[in-house]
């Protein structure tokens, strides 16, 4: 078994520390969650396993030959074709291939070539004798299902999203005893996220994964890291496993810092009996008091929040946009588009990158003109637009006086007031944080400070730009928890299916050129329903293609109009054996809850019979979407 060891490791960037003496194991058969709050060390702690850090103490130990791949946030690749890029995984097999897609581009300009005619055979032997046509072949597979097409295509011509396609190819290609991924769902279509996670539920290695996806990591992973103020809690299960232990974690903590402040505040009373109390008789107890005033709660760290800001009255016009159209160059972006927003409206724009969902949100704000249109916007309405780029902040201000420069208070939906610094823990920055210099935050936890100052200026209208690609699951929760009491107007641009399952109830899915799917739901369902209408084509498909195949007088049997009576049965029949499957999968989920966290080979069986079962789900699916054409 390839094991990974952590002890005691330690690390802090100047007066804060990232964690302290923590211990871990990494199996083989390990699929790790990483969370914590942007800031906490997520990143530090994946490069100092990676080797591309160093601990201020404590070691990491490996076996002999121990590879890891990782697929880091800040993706850089030279200015080579894509398949070049992705091919840059160290080994014989991969120099092989290098050399033979160099060759065949040579050999196909000049075939009559004796000299490179050779290479070329030398090149195919080569390939042959370390069998390396397979992961010729996965490279492609695996650049395909992230929707990159053209491997001959110029790194330097690729656009942000699909460099970082690009980089996780190179990052499963290079089949690592352990893959550490930083945030690999960013940048990816709904449909690429379905494959990941289907290729990644049968990765052979161990697997350690940084994501706000917490759809991703509920069918990805059997364990939760979660690193929080230093400290390193470990729970066995998947991200569904690990909201109910915690949970129950938190209850005992609450029950327990009640008790604490119970006895603190009996101590208190006797600390202010006065002297005579206090004879040297006396000094264990005034330690003891000393001990519980030390480590009394202070309100910080993962407990429920909510932030309670008022919002000023919203009309019932809003915002509405007539025969809009909008180009960029030869690009079409809104054609003859036309949308009334209003008041409550949970608007969520989604859909392939580049085809103009972040350009909706500034026509919206006024920051593009419409090249034909109208757009109205309510005489009520008090906006406040989360951009992708957070606004020039000066380095040397206070994490306070920042938000001060706006208020010193914000008025809460009951009429009272809540201070800047309440507002600040509400939004899980601890109070010792409240006087750091912004330059010494992260780059997520500055994106948490801007968000809140748009929240004080008390908006009724919010549009947010792809939130989900900033904040941790934590921050994730407590704006989620703001937007469900929010009575205003929201729209927001992302990707994240469990933040737009939580936070719309209506959907603009931008197809590319113009086209604009609407749809009344959520994401989860539409997806679903996506996903039976494609199945239902491609049985449709086989099926008319294995007609082809017959011979010409058999072709007209062969054209089905409806279900024979086995078929009705069994369709009539698959709804209730997918509610079984349901429950079989709830069923080991909750088994895995109860698992020791140190049973690793119980805890991976488990998970092996739920992604059989989950398997087993999309085949009855698929059944079900081509029974019912006909039913």
């Amino acid at each position: 078994m390839q094991t990974l060891t952590a002890t005691d490791l330690s690390r802090s960037y100047g007066e804060k520390v990232l964690f302290n003496q923590i211990n871990f194991l990494i199996h083989d058969s390990d699929k790790i969650g990483l969370i914590g709050l942007n800031g906490t060390g997520k990143t530090t702690l994946l490069n100092t396993i990676a080797g591309l850090e160093k601990p201020d103490s404590g070691v990491i130990e490996t076996p002999n030959q121990y590879k890891v791949s990782y697929l880091r946030q800040d993706n850089q690749l030279p200015n080579v074709t894509v398949l070049e890029a992705a091919l840059r995984g160290e080994g014989p097999e991969f120099e092989a291939i290098r050399t033979y897609e160099r060759i065949l581009k040579a050999y196909s300009l000049a075939p009559n070539d004796q000299k490179i005619q050779d290479q070329f055979f030398q090149a195919e032997n080569d390939m042959n004798r370390l069998d390396a046509w397979q992961i010729d072949t996965e490279l492609k597979t695996i650049l395909t299902g992230l929707h990159i097409t053209d491997f001959n295509q110029r790194t330097s011509q690729l656009s942000g999203g699909q460099v970082k396609r690009v980089a996780l190819a190179q990052a499963l290609l290079d089949k690592g005893d352990l893959l550490i991924l930083d945030e690999p769902t960013n940048h990816l279509d709904f449909d690429s996220i379905a494959w990941l996670e289907k290729y990644l539920q049968s990765y052979r290695g161990a697997l350690l994964v940084v994501t706000h996806d917490r759809y991703f990591l509920d069918a990805v992973t059997n364990q939760i890291f979660e690193l929080d103020q230093g400290r390193l809690s470990i729970f066995p299960g998947n991200y569904e496993a690990y909201v109910t232990q915690k949970a129950h974690q938190d209850e005992v903590d609450a029950a327990q810092a009640h008790k604490q402040k119970q006895l603190y505040k009996q101590e208190l009373a006797w600390m202010h009996a006065g002297a005579k109390a206090r004879t040297t008789k006396q000094q264990a107890r005034i330690e003891r008091f000393k001990d519980l005033k030390a480590n009394l709660p202070t309100g910080g760290g993962n407990e429920d929040v909510s932030i309670n800001i008022g919002e000023q009255r919203l009309g019932k016009k809003v915002i509405e946009l007539k025969d809009a159209n909008l180009n960029f160059d030869d690009k079409v972006i809104l054609k003859d588009f036309n949308l009334l927003v209003q008041a409550g409206d949970r608007i969520g724009i989604t859909g392939v990158n580049g085809a103009g969902k972040s350009s909706l949100l500034n026509v919206i704000a006024g920051k593009i003109p419409l090249d034909t249109g109208i757009l109205t916007i309510g005489e009520t309405v008090k906006m406040a637009y989360y951009t992708q780029i957070t606004e020039p902040i000066d380095p040397n201000k206070r994490v306070i006086k920042y938000l001060e420069d706006v208020g010193e208070s914000v008025t809460s939906k009951s009429g009272t007031q809540i201070s800047v610094t309440q507002l600040l823990e509400e939004f899980l920055f601890p109070r010792f944080m409240h006087g750091t210099l912004i330059a010494r935050l992260s780059g997520g936890e500055l994106r948490r400070l801007y968000l809140l100052k748009l929240l004080m200026s008390e908006p009724n209208v919010l549009l947010l730009d792809e939130p989900t690609n900033d904040f941790d699951v934590q921050t994730l929760t407590v704006l989620e928890n703001y937007l469900a009491d929010f009575n205003g107007t929201v729209i927001t641009v992302s990707h994240d299916r469990y933040f737009l399952d939580q936070v719309t109830d209506q959907l603009l899915i931008f197809n590319g050129s113009g086209s604009i799917t609407r749809y009344q739901g959520q994401l989860s369902d539409y997806l679903k329903a996506q996903a039976a209408s494609q199945g239902a084509e491609k049985t449709k498909q086989k099926t008319q293609a294995s007609a082809n195949d017959l011979p010409t007088e058999t072709k007209k049997t062969a054209k089905k109009h409806k279900l024979t009576y086995n078929e009705q049965k069994e369709y009539a029949g698959i709804e209730g054996q997918l509610d079984q499957l349901d429950q079989q999968i709830q069923q080991l989920k909750a088994q895995m809850t109860t698992v020791p966290g140190t049973d690793y080979q119980k805890l991976a069986d488990l998970q092996q019979q739920i992604d059989h079962l989950n398997q087993e789900v999309d085949q009855k699916m698929d059944r079900w979407a081509y029974l019912s054409e006909f039913a």
